[in-house]
């Protein structure tokens, strides 16, 4: 039973965080670039319309879920004698929890509820300034998103290859 729960919920934790880190790759690396090249006025109802959709059942369940079962998998693995996995399944944890949940509560979401309120500007150079303000700030915090995601999938990548080699 406690090889089981530690199983499925290392499974689960590594799919959500692979999850998460595609979502925040693929907005640094191509989403948000693609919106810089348009037209800011395009780029900000495009931005606030995906800001109202990312609000789902499935992001949501990923995004809190992610840390949740690797905190799970880390408490099944010490409950299994696993000491050294269950720790890195704890560290994985905590990179999400500092590195990718955090920036999103402090920074990332307030930005995009601050843009969400923003009326699109019809001066041509109020909406690039609008735009160029939030990318500028919301894309290198978004990275750090994504980096720290990356992290922790690799932890959690560690501490299965250490509860392999012990089991």
């Amino acid at each position: 039973m406690k090889f089981t729960l530690a199983a499925s919920a290392a499974t689960i934790a590594v799919l959500l965080t692979g999850g998460v880190t595609g979502v925040f790759l693929a907005f640094s690396v191509a989403v948000m670039p693609g919106l810089d090249a348009t037209k800011a006025s395009t780029a900000i109802a495009a931005m606030q319309s995906m800001n109202q959709k990312i609000q789902n059942p499935v992001f949501l369940g990923h995004f809190t879920g992610a840390p949740l079962l690797a905190l799970v998998t880390g408490a099944a693995l010490l409950l299994l004698g696993q000491r050294s996995a269950a720790v890195l399944f704890f560290v994985a944890a905590g990179i999400y929890l500092l590195g990718t949940f955090l920036p999103t509560v402090i920074v990332n979401v307030p930005l995009n509820e601050k843009l969400d309120a923003s009326k699109i500007p019809a001066d041509m150079a109020e909406a690039a300034k609008l735009w160029n303000d939030y990318s500028s700030r919301w894309t290198p915090w978004n990275t750090l998103r994504a980096v720290s995601s990356v992290l922790s999938l690799l932890v959690m990548a560690l501490g299965l290859y250490v509860w392999g080699r012990n089991h």
